[in-house]
C-alpha cells in the first residue's frame, strides 16, 4: 500500500462501501452518505489520484483501485462489505468483487461497463479525443499527465468479458438511468451475465445517484433489505 486513503465514516452496523466515479470524490455520495448511515456502517472513499486521496506511484487502473481497495478493507479490518460503485466505481466493484468474492455481501453496480464499447459513441468520441491530445503533451505538462490517466481509465479500462461475470457470486443490483450515458443493452447484457442478479432502469441521465437520490435510494435500500 503506497496510499492512504482519505474516507468518509458515519454509521454502524454492517459495512457498505461506496466508490466514486470518474474525476470525482466521496462527496459524489452526499445525498446517500446520510440516509444509508440510519441502518449501515459507510465508508465513502476517494479511489488513488481522486480527491483528497494521493496519486501514489502504482499504476493508474480498476484493476489497481480494486487491489486498493482489499488493502482498505484489510487495514480496517472489513472482513466482508456491501460495495456500490458508481461509473468507474461500479468497474472497481465488479472487478473487485471477482477477485474477492467472499469480502462482498452485497453488491450495487450504478451505471458499469465492461469496456468503452458499452459507451454511447456521443460521449466515448470526444473522451478518446481528448486522451490522445492530453497524451501528447503529458512530458511536458503535469496537468495533462494527470488528464491523460483520467481519461485513459475510460478509453483503456476495464476490458471485462461478459463471460467473467459467471465468477460474481454476490447477490447483485445492477442499476441505471433511462438516459444514461452506458447504452441500455450493455446494461442489460452485466445484469444478464451476473446470476441470478437484479436489473432496474431510473427515470434520469447517468448521474441518478446525485439527481434523483430519494428514488435511487429506495431502490438500493430495497434490494439491500431484501
Amino acid at each position: 500500500m503506497d496510499i492512504e486513503h482519505y474516507y468518509i465514516e458515519k454509521g454502524q452496523g454492517v459495512p457498505l462501501i461506496l466508490l466514486h466515479g470518474n474525476g470525482e470524490n466521496s462527496s459524489y455520495f452526499q445525498g446517500q452518505i446520510d440516509e444509508y448511515s440510519k441502518l449501515y456502517h459507510v465508508y465513502a472513499i476517494d479511489t488513488r489520484g481522486h480527491g483528497l486521496t494521493p496519486r501514489g506511484s502504482m499504476p493508474f487502473t480498476i484493476r489497481q483501485f480494486a487491489f486498493d481497495l482489499l488493502g482498505f478493507m484489510d487495514k480496517h479490518q472489513i472482513k466482508s462489505a456491501h460495495l456500490l460503485g458508481f461509473s468507474d466505481g461500479g468497474n472497481i466493484a465488479m472487478v473487485f468483487a471477482l477477485q474477492n468474492p467472499s469480502r462482498v455481501n452485497r453488491l450495487i453496480l450504478n451505471g458499469a461497463n465492461l469496456n468503452p464499447n458499452g459507451v454511447k459513441r456521443t460521449t466515448q468520441l470526444p473522451i478518446e479525443i481528448g486522451y490522445k491530445i492530453a497524451k501528447i503533451f503529458s512530458g511536458k505538462y503535469e496537468s495533462a499527465k494527470t488528464n491523460s490517466e483520467m481519461l485513459g481509465l475510460m478509453v483503456n479500462d476495464p476490458n471485462i468479458a461478459p463471460d467473467e461475470l459467471a465468477g460474481i457470486k454476490a447477490k447483485t443490483l445492477v442499476i441505471a438511468g433511462t438516459r444514461d450515458m452506458i447504452k441500455a443493452e450493455h446494461t442489460k447484457l452485466i445484469a444478464a451475465s451476473i446470476p441470478n442478479a437484479k436489473l432496474q432502469f431510473i427515470l434520469g441521465d447517468h448521474f441518478i445517484a446525485n439527481k434523483h437520490p430519494h428514488e435511487f435510494n429506495a431502490a438500493v435500500l430495497k434490494f439491500l433489505q431484501s
